[in-house]
C-alpha cells in the first residue's frame, strides 16, 4: 500500500515530527522574500566586447628589457652527485 500525504506540513510541524517538542531556544522564523535584482541593460557579453575594444585602442607597450636572473640551483658546482631531495 502506498503512503498518501493528506496535506503539507508547516516548518514547525515538520520540526516537531523530526525532533520532538524541542525547547524554547529553537524558533521558526519567516523570512521576507528577496528583492528582485536590478538589470542595468548591459549583458556580460556587452562588457566583454567593450573591454576588448578598449584594449585594442591602447598604445602599444614599450618593449621592456628583463634581466635574466641566474638560477641559484643550476649555478652550483656540480660534483656528479644528485641533490638529496632528488635521490
Amino acid at each position: 500500500m502506498a503512503f498518501v500525504r493528506l496535506r503539507t506540513l508547516s516548518e514547525a510541524e515538520a520540526y516537531a515530527r523530526c525532533y520532538g517538542e524541542g525547547d524554547e531556544n529553537v524558533r521558526s522564523v519567516k523570512l521576507e522574500p528577496r528583492r528582485p535584482r536590478l538589470f542595468h541593460g548591459v549583458s556580460g557579453e556587452d562588457l566583454r566586447v567593450a573591454f576588448e575594444s578598449r584594449l585594442q585602442q591602447r598604445e602599444p607597450a614599450h618593449d621592456m628589457v628583463v634581466e635574466a636572473v641566474p638560477d641559484p640551483v643550476s649555478d652550483r658546482a656540480s660534483n656528479g652527485h644528485k641533490p638529496a631531495a632528488a635521490a
